[in-house]
């Protein structure tokens, strides 16, 4: 297998910027008073804890994928991106720590909604749909199996939680409560519009996007912005059009490039004799596992990028 160009970042400590938050994935430090160098550590989570394991370069590809993405979409709606380069801000010893894996981002007021957009019926959507025929109160028709594409893309957004929790599946209607009609009804839009030109492009290199997730934010003139990261294999799901109708046909989930892996391992994991409870600490990833959720990133870059 091919090395990362350094070694794993699983935690940033940089000296001349003040860190603002850790996430999931994400360190985010202050630059002035508008602008946050956010940071793609190598760190993976999953059922919303986070491995002690790093995965090699993950975090440069999340970046690499995200700056991608922002450059396609850029005609749909603004992003947060300054267009300068994220090595200016910091001091020369934090360079190595920063190359690669950042991106230097005006700061807004975030919109305490995950706009998810789904189109295909997997994961949660999937088990809501075999109780209801519906996901997140939008009706689908009967007779839809798992991994069926959608007739068309539904907007199904959460409710954002704080790290360590579960994001809260809701309905539009809870979201124009939470912000008003024009901008959940923007928000809707703009996230399905995002959604269907990526998954043109990507079905042009052979990858299918099944669902994913967008951020927004407002800037000081209360323009709407996307933010965060965007359809990366940490908010998206996707699977390689090989394999597809084989698995639809057998009613199973396609094979998927991003953490489902890793998440399949701790399935089976044991902590003490007893299964994983999917609670913090998390089990040792073996090194097999880290190797092989990497060359998935790695894969999913390469079938995007070329």
């Amino acid at each position: 297998m091919t090395q990362p160009r350094a070694a794993a970042l699983h935690t940033s400590s940089l000296k001349s910027l003040p860190l603002l938050a850790r996430g999931k994935v994400r360190d985010n430090y202050a630059v002035g008073e508008d602008r946050i160098l956010m940071l793609a550590s190598d760190r993976l989570s999953a059922f919303d804890v986070i491995m002690g394991e790093p995965i090699p370069a993950k975090g440069e590809l999340l970046t690499r994928m995200a700056l991608f993405w922002f450059d396609k979409l850029g005609h749909i709606v603004p992003n947060h991106l300054t267009g300068d380069a994220p090595e200016s801000v910091v001091a020369p010893e934090d360079v190595p720590q920063v190359q690669g894996r950042s991106m230097l981002v005006q700061r807004l007021k975030p919109i305490p909604v995950e706009a998810v957009v789904r189109g295909y019926l997997a994961g949660s959507g999937w088990k809501e749909y075999q109780e209801s025929r519906s996901v997140c109160g939008v009706p689908l028709p009967e007779g839809l199996t798992n991994a069926a594409r959608l007739p068309h893309p539904i907007y199904t957004p959460a409710a954002k939680a704080a790290v360590g929790e579960h994001d809260e599946n809701i309905t539009f209607e809870r979201t124009v409560e939470m912000i008003g009609l024009e901008l959940a009804t923007q928000i809707r839009d703009v996230s399905i519009q995002l959604y269907e030109a990526a998954a043109a492009i990507a079905l042009e290199r052979g990858m299918i996007i099944a669902d994913t997730k967008f951020e927004f934010g407002l800037d000081r003139d209360g323009r709407l912005v996307l933010m965060d990261e965007v359809l990366t294999p940490d908010s998206s799901r996707y699977w390689p059009v090989e394999g597809y109708e084989a698995a639809l046909a057998a009613g199973e989930n396609p094979p998927s490039y991003d953490k489902q892996f890793v998440r399949d391992w701790l399935e089976q994991a044991q902590v003490g004799g007893r299964p994983w409870n999917k609670t913090a600490p998390a089990p040792r990833l073996p090194q097999e596992v880290v190797e092989r959720t990497a060359a998935k990133y790695r894969e999913a870059l390469q079938r995007l990028m070329g």
